[in-house]
């Protein structure tokens, strides 16, 4: 068996792992590198190996930066299965089409604005997103899945997104071995989804993400109380409250906090828009999947519309998207990208980040070099669409929302997990905490921690 890290390998984007046991060339997820245009284009575009020669993908969830170079490697001649839960089927039938969509369009926007760049052009097309579908295989979760004579997986609730599933892997031949990857571990407590209930044993090989391996969350609660004072305080003063929004998982969750707060009268009657395609239709396979929510979660238990009450309007129309710069009064306006680095949510930070009564909201991981990581930052002017355009809206930053899990919650998932860990590999998190969830994995007890390096290779 050999193990090559060819994504978040000391960053958080571009998750891609490539497993070779068995006869067999396995690659655990295909994500898009994100950051600076340039680097993460250089990085996006060359494919570490020969896409032809992959017999399989499983993919752990549909999250871009997991999912994204599934188009890609199509487009470079894979035609094996991918294997997902139904829910991160149906999630990436939108989900890449989506990205697809958004490639082309900025693409034909920079050439009309004639600057357009060899990092402009779109990695791959609507075809090639849609060609990926075909190649989908839904495996619900806890159904043993052989890829080979003697290599199987099965997949485990990770609760990090809807479907969301770390990948069990087990290799029969003797001397036998057991791969673990953690995919992205959700938090208990999260809105919606159930709790990540990873399985259980002896485990030779563990690949574990570290996205916030070196700091704790303030709870879901708290978050959903500050959410609610920052809108009636941002509407008071005639302000609209923008949030870049991961269109899968974070604006539900929001729509969801929002939703319990009008039922409290928490928040004021002003309309809340959920300005992106990709978001309603992600939010149409929510309502496809109520089998894998928690149905603990007091809203969940109250209504089956948990995603829809009168504020809410949910916008695809271009026109209408336009119209929300202009509109009047206070407004809560969600729109992706989550990292503010593609989509509607670059003509809203355009047009409203330069008034003072606005508030820019962030509810979720900005990675490095990303706009939404800029503004947070504090950084003014700020550059979209190759302009700078000054920073005046209050900034603030919610990280109860994260559907990461924080250093104990990591620490717990892995205590889970019951052991004994022969040997765990850190991915999916900048330097500071990597480092730090290799400290908490040898304080745990495993056998040899490793923070690998992109194209790293190890004989398991």
């Amino acid at each position: 068996m050999q193990l090559t890290f060819w994504g978040a390998a000391g960053q958080v984007t571009g998750s891609l792992h490539l497993l070779e046991a068995a006869g067999a060339r396995v690659a655990l997820d295909a994500g898009l590198f994100q950051g600076r245009r340039k680097e993460a284009s250089e990085k996006n575009r060359q494919l570490p190996f020969d896409a032809r020669r992959l017999d399989a993908v499983i993919l752990s969830h549909a999250h871009i930066d997991h999912s994204g170079r599934l188009p890609l490697l199509v487009r470079h001649g894979f035609h094996g299965p991918i294997y997902a839960t139904p829910a991160t089927r149906d999630l990436c039938a939108v989900m890449l089409r989506d990205s697809a969509s958004i490639q082309e369009r900025d693409a034909e926007y920079l050439a009309r604005r004639k600057r357009a760049s060899p990092e402009s052009e779109p990695l791959y097309t609507m075809a090639d997103a849609l060609a990926v579908q075909d190649l989908m295989l839904g495996v619900p979760y806890r159904r043993v899945q052989h890829l080979r004579k003697h290599l199987r997986f099965e997949f485990a609730e990770a609760g990090h997104i809807l479907g969301s599933a770390s990948v069990d892997i087990r290799l029969t031949e003797p001397p036998g071995h057991r791969l673990l990857f953690s995919g992205d571990i959700g938090r208990s407590g999260l809105p919606i989804i159930r709790d990540p209930h990873p399985p259980s044993g002896p485990i030779d090989t563990l690949i574990i993400e570290s996205t916030y391996g070196d700091r704790t969350h303030e709870s879901t609660e708290g978050s959903q109380t500050k959410l609610g004072e920052l809108v009636a305080r941002v509407a008071a003063r005639g302000g609209k409250v923008l949030i870049p929004a991961f269109a899968l998982g974070r604006t539900q969750e929001i729509v969801y906090s929002l939703h319990a707060l009008y039922r409290k009268g928490t928040i004021p009657n002003i309309p809340i828009f959920i300005d992106s395609p990709l978001a309603v239709e992600a939010t149409t396979v929510f309502r496809m999947h109520p089998e894998v929510f928690d149905r603990r979660e007091h809203l969940v238990s109250q209504t089956s519309e948990i995603l829809d009450f009168p504020l809410v309007h949910y916008t695809r129309d271009v026109e209408e998207s336009k119209r929300l710069n202009s509109l009047n009064g206070p407004a809560v306006i969600i729109s992706a990208s989550g990292m503010a680095e593609t989509g509607r949510i670059l003509h809203h930070l355009s047009n409203h980040v330069g008034d003072h009564r606005n508030l820019v909201l962030f509810v979720g991981f900005l990675a490095e070099h990303t706009l939404g990581r800029r503004i947070q930052e504090g950084q003014d002017p700020i550059k979209i669409f190759g302009d700078m355009v000054p920073v005046r809206a209050e900034v603030e930053t919610l990280d109860g929302y994260s559907a990461h899990a924080d250093k104990d919650e990591l620490r717990e998932w892995v205590q889970q997990l019951g052991g004994p860990i022969r040997r765990a590999f850190v991915v999916h998190g900048e330097p500071g905490p990597a480092l730090a969830m290799a400290k908490i994995l040898e304080e745990e007890g495993v056998g040899e921690v490793i923070v690998p390096r992109h194209g790293e290779r190890f004989e398991l």
